[in-house]
């Protein structure tokens, strides 16, 4: 069974900085494409980054430039790393495998995503 773990959330003042990590189990995600998605409150769930297998990225034009993720298929991981944040960054940030995606394409469809973690806050202070 494929579990997501995410952790790093937290506050933090506007132009700040905060790392999330999520930590796979149950299955080697070298294969997959790995994303992260944030829910505000009272908001659709939104498409932040993904990683394919093939290390091809896609972002969020709201974030491109200001967050990078990356991911250590060694250690079964992926990161993203979120700088100059402000208050509308603010929310649950979840990460997601799926079993999509190539050197051309990253998916970035909810609906394309097979594994979810729970997710972790993230709030950003004016």
């Amino acid at each position: 069974q494929v579990q997501l773990v995410e952790s790093g959330g937290g506050l933090v003042q506007a132009g700040g900085s905060l790392r999330l990590s999520c930590a796979a189990s149950g299955r080697s995600m070298g294969s997959y494409t790995l994303a992260w998605f944030r829910q505000a409150l009272g908001k659709a769930r939104e498409f932040v980054a993904a990683s394919s297998w093939s290390d091809n990225t896609n972002y969020a034009g709201s974030v491109k430039g200001r967050f990078t993720i990356s991911r250590d298929d060694a250690k079964n991981t992926v990161s993203l790393q979120m700088n100059s944040l402000k208050p509308e960054d603010t929310a649950v940030y979840a990460c997601a495998a799926s079993n999509l995606g190539n050197s051309l394409y990253v998916p970035s469809n909810p609906s394309q995503y097979i594994y979810w973690g729970q997710g972790t806050q993230v709030t950003v202070s004016s």
